[in-house]
């Protein structure tokens, strides 16, 4: 007999089968504008085929299956010796192992290695945020590394390598390795000044024994961390391997994996060094946080291309559902309330993407000023981009109304993860007392900044009369520490209007500048002005699946 009671009508297909990469036109056309033409096809070649990959069912399934279930911690094996193995689902591997091949730890030694690796991120990111955190970590410690010659040049191959073996083996054994951080303490968190972990110096040069606790350590599976702890000199930064030269294992104690609000598919744990924890120093004794701040850096241009990532998902996949999902005699995407709704996450969306695209192109120019730029633009970039993920990620999960609230549509995934970037490395106060350092210290950064600024003024009215307000934001420091957010949102939305105004289509640049500098929208998404340009950002946007 037919279930003629369960026919199912106006349900959107699956949003699989398609090319992430090619379906996103801020990704496109920033490829486009950042790397060099002899170099372009094979870029976007390259990308393309992550791009697929990530809008396949298959990799969609990995994603489902890391997430459900996380990963597991075995302190000691069957026969009681301790072995501190985290243990992952088959998935996880599966996905960093593709991550990898792909080349997303390895921005350093490739021409525009930054823009094609920033841009994988965020395709490859949206089929699982989770084991981003240990591609992040390898990608950031090589500059770190770099401090100290000898030790770059024996594990940056490793680390930039195209294959992933996650096998617990002497590294100069495997052909490739992954990094991990462990910086923060439970008495001091983002304050690592605050740390107890001492390091004794050994009597080979260079070479130290930790003992310690660590709160927060990122990627514990991976093959060896940077670690900060206080040397006789001071503050030092040492990398520690997780298996010794003659194959035996370090001291390295799992205490336990921590349960966390998203990420569920990603490893963080809390560790401890017993006295025998065996480190090599990276880096003079006493300048550890100066060492250890070019990793830092990285992954926090990480945090800003992750919450790019889920962004983009979310609005991709809110985009879909309306297009197909009918209501009040028509489709939801053509309702002008909804499309004011898809317009605004639109817009947050691509001006999230552009800014990340700019500062991994100024990484990759090296430039004097583009350095300086950097040191204001990648936390006040951090702070903004981070801090609006959240909420965005909720309205998007509106657009599904009930089905979005359920597992199975991966939009509550997506919710939990949104917060995480604006806590990773440094949440929302430590970005912005890190800007007001530089401005204070370091007058060629607020020079880059503004000069960058300044290629765009006459272009748009809202936009020029944003950058003289922040200009008298900036000429007043008097009690600045408590306006401090203030400041640094208002930095963050003027150079995302610059970008916009540059190098987007005339209606996405329009809305941006109305809404978010000429103040005419209202605190919700969705109050777009209604004579703008809507049903071409909403256009743009939307990821079509072919077939």
């Amino acid at each position: 007999m037919t279930a003629t009671t369960h026919t199912v009508m106006n349900q959107p297909p699956p949003l699989a089968g398609y090319d992430v990469f090619a379906a996103d036109p801020v990704l496109t056309e920033g490829i486009a504008r950042y790397v060099a033409d002899t170099r372009l096809d094979e870029v976007r070649e390259e990308l393309s085929t992550l791009g697929r990959a990530a809008g396949s069912a298959q990799a969609q399934r990995w994603g489902e299956q890391a997430n459900a279930a996380p990963p597991v911690l075995r302190t000691h094996d069957r026969y009681g010796h301790r072995i501190d193995e985290v243990e992952f689902h088959p998935a996880w591997h599966r996905l960093l192992g593709h991550a990898v091949a792909a080349g997303l730890t390895d921005a350093w030694s490739r021409p525009d290695g930054h823009v094609r690796r920033t841009a994988g991120f965020i395709v490859w990111t949206q089929v699982e945020a989770g084991h981003s955190c240990p591609l992040s970590m390898t990608h950031a410690a090589v500059p770190a590394l770099r401090a100290e010659p000898a030790l770059a040049a024996e594990w940056e191959p490793l680390l930039t390598s195209r294959v992933y073996d996650p096998g617990l083996r002497p590294a100069a054994g495997k052909p490739g390795a992954l990094a991990g951080m462990a910086m923060t303490e439970k008495q001091g968190g983002s304050d690592v000044r605050a740390n107890t972990t001492r390091a004794e110096p050994l009597a080979a040069p260079g070479e130290y024994a930790l003992t310690g606790h660590k709160w927060f350590c990122s990627a514990p599976m991976s093959d060896a961390f940077l670690v900060l702890a206080q040397a006789p000199g001071g503050l030092t930064c040492f990398l520690l391997p997780r298996v010794l030269p003659d194959g035996s294992r370090n001291a390295f104690r799992i205490q336990r994996l921590k349960d966390k609000l998203g990420n569920r598919s990603n490893a963080s744990a809390e560790i401890e060094f017993d006295g025998r924890s065996w480190a090599r120093r990276v880096g003079a004794e006493g300048r550890g946080v100066a060492t250890i701040i070019e990793m830092v850096a990285a992954t926090r241009l990480d945090c800003v291309s992750g919450a790019a990532a889920v962004m983009r998902q979310a609005v991709a996949q809110a985009l879909h559902h309306t297009a197909y999902r009918e209501a009040f005699g028509g489709r939801l995407i053509d309702k002008p309330l909804m499309r004011n709704v898809l317009a605004d996450l639109a817009l947050e969306s691509e001006a999230a993407t552009t800014l990340a695209l700019r500062l991994a192109a100024a990484y990759d120019s090296g430039t004097e000023q583009d350095r300086d730029f950097l040191r204001l633009a990648v936390p006040a970039a951090k702070y903004w981009v981070t801090k609006r993920c959240t909420p965005m990620v909720a309205e998007a999960l509106e657009c599904l109304g009930g089905n979005g609230y359920v597992e199975e549509s991966g939009m509550p995934r997506l919710l939990r993860e949104a917060p995480l970037n604006s806590i990773w490395e440094g949440s929302g106060n430590v970005q912005t007392l890190d800007v007001l350092r530089a401005l204070r210290r370091e007058p060629p950064a607020l020079n880059a900044f503004l000069t960058e600024l300044g290629g765009v003024r006459g272009a748009d009215h809202r936009l020029d009369r944003a950058i003289r307000g922040l200009l008298t934001e900036l000429a007043d420091l008097d009690g600045i520490e408590a306006r401090a957010r203030r400041l640094v949102e208002r930095m963050a939305l003027v150079l995302q209007g610059a970008l916009l105004v540059r190098h987007a289509p005339s209606e996405v640049a329009d809305a941006f500048c109305a809404s978010r500098l000429g103040g005419d929208a209202g605190a919700a998404f969705g109050t777009l002005p209604h004579t703008l340009g809507l049903g071409a950002i909403v256009a743009r946007a939307r990821p079509v699946v072919e077939g």
